[in-house]
């Protein structure tokens, strides 16, 4: 462990503890980091995790607050107006919150991979699912998702959606978490983000940067994801990757990519329950396989956190269900050691663990790929 980082006392005095919460946004921030070493990481090294997960609903409870905030201040969202957003989850349980802490109805779309638990919860919380039932034939269910969003803001003229992919406030959002492993860690050499809507990953490390400008941005996709340049195609890991090209992703801040396959994820999130009694869903076990590649190739002192956005919880009929598992043939292969290395995202179509550290602007005219 870094052992530059001050000592943490056994027990902490009353005052450490959180404040009473009267409200359910008090409950958002200020969650704990925990110590990651092997077999994540090697015998005598490892990383600091935020446990994004102590959020009610995850970490998109932050943005969804600031974004529905944010956009009554400028009064774009009028009183009691509908909230429509796409979302496989997570976003979703936010806005479900900030519908309750600002007193609107809200709506999420979502399609056939949204977690039954994830659909009753939304229930729950005053929230409508409208579920779509065909992909879109070029951009997936994330694009079909959206589609469904348009339409329903046209027939609803008062409607407002956050649109999480393009929104900044999506971003800025994430300014406390930043701020809370500043005050947590005191300082960040190596960051590592799951990478979907861009908006953590974009946020935590233009915050980061303020303080410590050589901070290095490690960002996790999955395999048969569109946004760093691979083909789009069906995927089972939800939360990270995309079909479409999100505005919010800070393409110039990474320093390099890694794609992660399910099957890898899976193990990492049971070697993370298993020793370490902390866990969650596909984006937490592909961002602790990389997050520990980097604590081992780093030299010792390298201060490396990693941002885990959720719990594992709903997460009990897939990644840590034998039969789900089994049936996706997710327990075939053995710890996964090291990635193999591409030179530029175009150079072939990766199906597993791969690393690259020429990042491609899909936006803008990129480097050629190499022959």
């Amino acid at each position: 462990m870094d052992d530059t980082l001050l000592d943490f006392p056994a027990a902490l005095p009353a005052t450490a503890a959180p404040n009473p919460a009267r409200r359910p946004r008090g409950l958002v921030g200020n969650t704990p980091v925990l110590w990651i070493g092997a077999p994540l990481a090697g015998p005598d090294g490892g990383f600091w995790a935020k446990l994004e997960g102590a959020n009610p609903g995850g970490m998109k409870d932050r943005p969804a607050l600031h974004m529905v905030r944010s956009a009554v201040q400028r009064g774009e969202l009028r009183p009691g107006a509908h909230i429509i957003e796409s979302s496989s989850g997570t976003l979703g349980l936010g806005l479900a919150l900030a519908g309750t802490v600002f007193g609107h109805p809200v709506t999420v779309v979502a399609d056939p991979g949204m977690e039954p638990m994830v659909v009753r919860l939304l229930r729950a919380y005053g929230a409508q699912v409208d579920t779509v039932t065909e992909p879109h034939p070029a951009g997936g269910w994330q694009q079909a998702r959206r589609d469904r969003v348009a339409r329903l803001l046209a027939a609803d003229p008062g409607a407002w959606c956050p649109d999480q992919y393009t929104n900044p406030d999506n971003v800025a959002g994430y300014e406390s978490l930043a701020l809370e492993l500043i005050q947590q860690l005191g300082r960040v050499d190596v960051l590592v983000c799951a990478v979907g809507t861009g908006g953590h990953s974009a946020g935590v490390a233009r915050v980061l940067r303020r303080y410590h400008p050589r901070l290095r941005l490690i960002g996790v996709d999955t395999v048969a994801s569109t946004i760093f340049g691979q083909p789009a195609g069906p995927r089972l890991m939800r939360g990270l990757g995309s079909s479409i090209h999100p505005r919010n992703v800070d393409y110039g801040a990474f320093d390099e990519i890694h794609w992660v396959a399910p099957a890898e994820a899976v193990w990492a999130c049971r070697a993370l329950a298993a020793t370490h009694h902390t866990g969650g869903g596909w984006s937490v076990g592909a961002v602790a396989l990389v997050a520990g590649w980097a604590a081992r190739v780093h030299e010792p002192g390298t201060r490396i956190a990693a941002i885990f956005p959720d719990g594992p919880h709903r997460y009990a009929d897939t990644v840590y269900n034998d039969v789900y598992c089994a049936e996706h043939g997710l327990l075939d292969s053995g710890p996964p050691v090291e990635p193999a290395i591409i030179d530029h995202p175009a150079e072939r179509v990766v199906t597993a663990w791969t690393r690259c550290t020429t990042v491609v602007d899909p936006h803008t005219a990129g480097p050629e790929p190499v022959a």
